[in-house]
């Protein structure tokens, strides 16, 4: 299997295993604090081995990572938190994996000029309709009460932010390459990731001090659960933005959006076996095709140069 292909593996399970963590978290912090938290825990932990072993916040990519940073950590992370409770996790879901590829394969299409290949076309294409399908709420599933538009536009700009994030990245990567400075492999992805989890702590941070100001005459803050959360905030900060961020750099500085996305789409497939089994969540006979068909198309994507 080529490296880049298991760079973007590795990222969908180690993203599965974030979002059954981070589902948990929120039961014990508010979403904008433990989001912080995960954040500072992943780049103390980056950036402790960028600044010993790699460039810390050297090279020529830096601006380029830290603004993809900023829009896919920071703004995609906070839209996809306002969309989860107006339409539902399985319809975000969806909407923002089953957008965010076609998406960054047409902006880098037009941008950098990476045009996929017919075959990374057409296995990309079924993986998303795999994910759709899994994904896709049943018809006797209740749909949402209220704020489905607003959600909706939430969810958009999630995939918008998401897409774009990942172009910017791979931007980063050719002025890089375009001065002789190399980034790629597993110690260069570790040092993007810091980079760029630099851009989404800026964001962050001042949502949280946004939040505190506004709310200082309101009603009491939501109680937070410390002894239960930390354990969470750890496996979230290191399987999310430390380690999972690290092997999704990894991937995109060898491999096209085009490839790489479809295939990190496929997460919630990984997690529903696994909320299954550790939560109980019932898993239906259409869960199971769309499941195979997106695999079918991500094995299509590994063996296709």
């Amino acid at each position: 299997m080529p490296a880049r292909m298991l760079a973007a593996i590795l990222t969908t399970l180690l993203f599965a295993l974030s979002g059954l963590s981070g589902r948990r978290l929120s039961n014990h912090l508010p979403g904008s604090q433990a989001n912080l938290l995960r954040l500072i825990l992943a780049a103390a932990l980056l950036g402790s081995y960028a600044h010993l072993q790699g460039f810390g916040v050297g090279g020529p990519a830096f601006g380029w990572l830290f603004v993809s940073g900023c829009i896919g950590f920071g703004i995609g992370d906070l839209a996809l938190f306002q969309a989860y409770p107006r339409i539902g996790t399985r319809r975000t879901m969806v909407l923002v994996q089953c957008l965010a590829a076609p998406i960054a394969a047409l902006s880098e299409w037009i941008w950098l000029g990476s045009v996929p290949g017919a075959a990374q076309a057409l296995f990309g294409a079924i993986v998303l309709l795999g994910v759709g399908i899994a994904l896709m709420p049943g018809l006797t599933e209740a749909g949402p009460s209220h704020g489905l538009l607003v959600g909706g536009w939430f969810g958009t700009l999630a995939a918008l932010c998401q897409a774009w994030g990942a172009v910017l990245s791979r931007k980063a990567y050719a002025v890089a390459e375009a001065q002789n400075f190399h980034i790629g492999g597993v110690s260069g992805g570790v040092n993007a990731a810091y980079q760029r989890l630099l851009g989404g702590l800026v964001v962050a941070a001042v949502f949280v001090i946004y939040l505190k100001f506004r709310h200082r005459h309101g009603s009491a803050a939501r109680r937070s659960n410390w002894r239960d959360a930390w354990p969470l905030v750890i496996a979230n900060g290191l399987c999310g933005p430390a380690f999972g961020v690290s092997c999704y750099q990894w991937a995109l500085s060898a491999a096209p959006t085009s490839v790489v996305l479809p295939i990190v789409a496929t997460t919630p497939l990984v997690v529903m076996p696994l909320a299954h089994f550790i939560e109980g969540d019932k898993i239906t006979l259409r869960t199971l095709l769309g499941g195979v068909l997106a695999v079918a198309g991500v094995v299509g994507l590994t063996t296709t140069r």
